[in-house]
């Protein structure tokens, strides 16, 4: 079991609360993904993790231990920069058994424990070369093999994929979902890009001035986020937000109304009148992005600016006027403190 709980996890810097009080649970063999704008604290919780920076107050708790005055080196841990942190002048083949070279591994066992990890990452073809030898996504994969040939009970990962192009990040999330599901341990990653945390983890924990606003899975927090600042941090595009008020709807302690711009529908012509179901919103198309098999639509209208996502291949052009249907069964009700009260408002 490598189960990891902090609890009542307070941090300061210079008097401020940079995490003013935190408590989380990660199960064993999950692939959390802690995620949320700069400076929200989430590197500043894994680093504390890692033993490299310490709670002012709290405790956290590897594997039933707790770990508070654990040096780094003993917590059973490994971590992954966005760096690589690779030593140039070593091998691929130095750079993956340093570690253990370190912890006096007999000479036989460390041969093939770097030869079963090289053959894990796909690097049994370039043990001999020099990390400057190798493309940046090679690189990275040396710096996992390097971490994960030590079998430690948590993997750390501070924005390992950051440094790499569009194409081979997509491609190094694959091979880190292949690795998590072969080595069951578990994964705690630290990521800026809602891509990376709704592909990856299965437990999404996002965080925003030090707190924690939604720790759930990706479908929970995309179609159930507990608030505002989740609705519109998850979602490319971000949920519209609405005042109850502009569309209508006042239906207990709702003063905020959200919908996603894939549950709306663009209609052409005539205006189309309001139903049991759905409401309608009056615009002109203002701006469209095409991005393949759908297309983004900026609409301006009288309660502002906001996105509908189409699948329809017929391409609207700027300037049309178009009536929005608000499907009501898709709309998410907030209250004043923009906290989630339910889905529907009907």
């Amino acid at each position: 079991m490598s189960q990891v709980v902090l609890k009542d996890i307070k941090k300061t810097f210079n008097g401020k609360d940079v995490i003013p009080q935190i408590n989380l649970t990660i199960p064993s063999g999950s692939f959390t993904v802690l995620v949320g704008p700069s400076g929200c604290g989430k590197s500043t919780t894994l680093r504390m993790i890692a033993g490299l920076e310490h709670p002012s107050s709290g405790e956290i708790r590897i594997d039933g231990q707790k770990v508070n005055q654990v040096d780094p080196g003993k917590r059973d841990i490994a971590m992954v920069f966005q760096n690589y942190a690779l030593y140039p002048t070593m091998t691929v083949k130095e750079n993956i058994e340093f570690g253990l070279k370190n912890r006096k591994v007999p000479r036989a066992e460390r041969e093939e424990m770097v030869r079963e990890m090289a053959e894990t990452v796909g690097l049994t073809d370039y043990l001999s070369r020099k990390p400057s030898e190798l493309s940046g996504g090679q690189r990275q994969r040396v710096a996992l093999a390097r971490a994960m040939v030590k079998k430690p009970k948590v993997f750390l990962m501070d924005e390992p994929l950051s440094n790499l192009d569009a194409q081979l990040r997509q491609q190094m999330r694959f091979e880190l979902m292949e690795l998590h599901q072969k080595l069951k341990t578990t994964f705690i990653y630290v990521t800026h890009d809602q891509v990376e945390a709704m592909s990856l983890g299965d437990q999404i924990v996002i965080m925003n001035k030090g707190n924690i606003q939604q720790a759930a899975t990706p479908m929970d927090v995309y179609h159930k986020p507990a608030n505002i600042f989740v609705a519109q941090f998850i979602g490319s595009p971000p949920m519209n937000i609405f005042s109850a008020d502009q569309l209508g709807i006042g239906v207990n302690r709702t003063t905020k109304i959200g919908i996603r711009p894939e549950s709306m529908k663009l209609h052409y012509g005539d205006e189309t009148s309001s139903s049991k179901e759905s409401c309608y919103i009056q615009g002109t198309i203002v701006a469209r992005e095409m991005l393949g098999s759908e297309t983004l639509y900026y609409i301006n209208s009288s309660i502002g600016r906001f996105a509908v996502k189409s699948h329809e291949e017929e391409q609207v052009i700027n300037g049309t006027r178009v009536q929005v249907e608000v499907p009501f069964d898709s709309l998410h009700s907030f209250d004043e403190n923009e906290v989630r009260l339910r889905e529907g408002v009907r």
